[in-house]
């Protein structure tokens, strides 16, 4: 919950920012009536994968965008282990990996 709460507004369209998303999604390490139950009553959607079950519960369709995001993020070494101490550093190195991702996939195209 946490995490959920600390999400900061969603601008974009005309009016006042979003604060929370419509649904959350989580694997299996969520799987509890708590969390459900916790998201619930802030009005969020949750879609968590259940324990005990089969794998295929849908979540792969929309979680491969993240899994694979985060791999090309490990492709620079000082993200894959993070050596800095300071926090804007770490964010500074994020955003010129990010940058540096963005530029080879245009480039590409």
């Amino acid at each position: 919950m946490p995490l959920v709460e600390g999400i900061p507004p969603i601008g974009g369209k005309v009016g006042h920012p979003k604060h929370k998303p419509d649904l959350v999604q989580g694997d299996r390490a969520y799987d509890s009536n708590a969390h459900r139950q916790a998201l619930a009553e802030q009005g969020i959607r949750s879609q968590l994968a259940r324990r005990y079950t089969k794998h295929g519960s849908g979540l792969g369709v929309t979680r491969w965008v993240v899994e694979r995001t985060i791999a090309w993020l490990h492709q620079f070494r000082r993200l894959r282990i993070r050596f800095e101490r300071r926090a804007d550093i770490h964010e500074a190195f994020l955003k010129l990996s990010c940058c540096l991702i963005c530029w080879r996939f245009i480039k590409a195209v």
